[in-house]
Order: structure tokens, then sequence, then C-alpha cells
């Protein structure tokens, strides 16, 4: 099917792209390691409360969150759009040559 080998190279197209820019990030952040000055102890009044840092969700914790959450919505809409079409299947009549009348009336 032709639109499944178009699919299939943007598909390969994206994950190339996405390949490149982890790389290019990882290059980044090992010289910027490199070059970052070790800060001094700060022995500052009230420090504990202002560690905030602990207290955030980690970043990998916020991806997984955020597309388990997308999943979710996704399946959903999925479902919405398979529902429309099946509760407006008598309407549609005669759909790709077949009588879709008598498939709705069975759902």
């Amino acid at each position: 099917m032709a639109s499944q080998a178009f699919q299939n190279e943007i598909m390969k197209a994206i994950s190339k792209s996405q390949a490149a820019v982890v790389e290019a990030i990882q290059k980044w952040a090992a010289t910027v390691h490199s070059m970052k000055p070790e800060l001094p102890g700060l022995n500052l009044p009230f420090a504990d409360s202002l560690n905030v840092a602990d207290k955030l969700p980690k970043p990998e914790d916020l991806v997984k969150s955020a597309y388990d959450f997308a999943e979710q919505l996704l399946a959903n809409q999925r479902k919405f759009a398979e529902d429309v079409l099946k509760a407006a299947a008598p309407l549609r009549g005669s759909a790709n040559g077949r009588d879709t009348s008598k498939e709705a009336s069975k759902a």
C-alpha cells in the first residue's frame, strides 16, 4: 500500500533526525560537563529549606507520565472516532462499494 510506504519513510526520517539531536545533546552535555568548575560547598543558614530540587519530580518521571497520558488520550480518541463512524454508518449508505447499513444494524 502506497500510504504505508509513505508513512514508513516519514517514520525513518523522524527517527534519523531524532538520533542526530540526541547525539548532539550528548556531545554538548559532555563538553559542558568537562568545562564546569567545581563549586565549593556553601554553608548558608536555612540551606535545607532552599534545596527544592529534591522535591521536584525527576525529568524521567515527567516524560513517562506525559507519554502515558498521551497514549491514553490517543486510545480514547481512536475509540471515539471509531464509535462516530459506527453511529454514522447508516447515513453513509454504500461506502467503498459496500453496503454499510447492514453492518451498522449488527453493531
